[in-house]
């Protein structure tokens, strides 16, 4: 794609992330496409559809997950510091998309190859952080992935619920994490 191009089509990712998040799968293109300051024919051209819009959404976000999985698994530093930094912005980065992944739901997206690929890459970079984690004795070594992933959903719910501190509760189940 030529460089504009490529600002436009991150225009208008940026401009439906905020979008989608804000009001749900009810918010025409046109309107995004007046948010991210182009006209209806470029998002059109990048995104023939909501739904195409929707999955390059969640692909772009998966994709930034994944790579910060693969930074933190390449790099020698501290193998538990680096799986509960990676744990926490898991939590966080799902508490601030909630609505969005809430509309994705709701609006019966089926995601495409690309998007699957995507998500197994995140998936494996987490369980390789776990398994470097456990290695080193940081991280309980009866948790599983699967576990986590569990725990970071209630981690999303309980913190909501208990409208105190903000991550307190989340620390609390990390500390359980440990041996």
């Amino acid at each position: 794609m030529r460089a504009d191009a490529v600002r436009n089509r991150a225009k208008v990712l940026d401009a439906a992330r905020a979008a989608f998040a804000a009001e749900g799968p009810a918010v025409p293109l046109d309107e995004i496409a007046r948010r991210a300051g182009v006209g209806a024919g470029t998002v059109y051209r990048h995104f023939p559809t909501k739904e195409a819009l929707f999955e390059a959404v969640i692909v772009d976000r998966l994709l930034a997950l994944a790579q910060d999985a693969e930074a933190r698994l390449s790099g020698d530093g501290d193998a538990g510091g680096e799986f509960f930094g990676f744990f926490f912005t898991l939590i966080e980065d799902a508490d601030k998309k909630a609505d969005l992944a809430e509309a994705l739901m709701a609006s019966g997206v089926d995601f495409q190859p690309e998007a699957k690929s995507v998500a197994e890459r995140l998936s494996a970079g987490f369980q390789g952080l776990l398994e470097r984690a456990q290695r080193a004795g940081a991280v309980r070594a009866d948790v599983t992935v699967p576990e986590l992933h569990a725990l970071i959903v209630g981690a999303m719910a309980a913190e909501k619920r208990a409208g105190g501190e903000r991550g307190k509760l989340t620390r609390i189940i990390g500390d359980g994490l440990r041996p």
